[in-house]
């Protein structure tokens, strides 16, 4: 189901044209319009789905083999040297547009787009209650 409101509803079916990448029943992949590096995509399903959590599972998983598909692609002709798939959900992670998406960026070798965190140093102890938490 489309959401008439939603700007990656309109992008996924075609309402506002865009630089397709790849289109079946289910997806588009597009160009992204601010790309971190030569290349960046974004796949979007064609139904409305806020993010992750509202997914279902074979929507989710179908948008991971249509990110391969591309990304084996980008790694033949654009010549990548990796990549990075990036699924943002909810504003705390950075998530702007509230349809889900997945970034396929392309990496070559020095391109300086950096995808950076602080990392915790937490104790052992730590660690283990948080994994009793989420497993309990």
């Amino acid at each position: 189901m489309k959401n008439d409101n939603c700007i990656f509803c309109k992008l996924a079916n075609g309402d506002i044209p865009t630089r397709t990448l790849y289109e079946d029943q289910d997806y588009r992949v597009i160009m992204d319009a601010s790309p971190a590096t030569r290349g960046h995509a974004l796949v979007i399903p064609k139904d409305h789905y806020e993010n992750l959590y509202e997914i279902p599972e074979d929507v989710a998983a179908g948008a991971v083999r249509v990110a391969k598909r591309v990304a084996l692609v980008m790694k033949d002709k654009l010549g990548t040297a990796g990549l990075n798939l990036v699924q943002n959900n909810g504003e705390a992670a950075g998530q702007t547009v509230m349809h889900f998406h997945m970034h396929i960026i392309p990496r070559y070798v020095d391109d300086k787009a950096m995808l950076l965190w602080k990392h915790l140093d937490l104790s052992d102890a730590e660690l283990d209650a948080i994994k009793d938490t989420i497993n309990g």
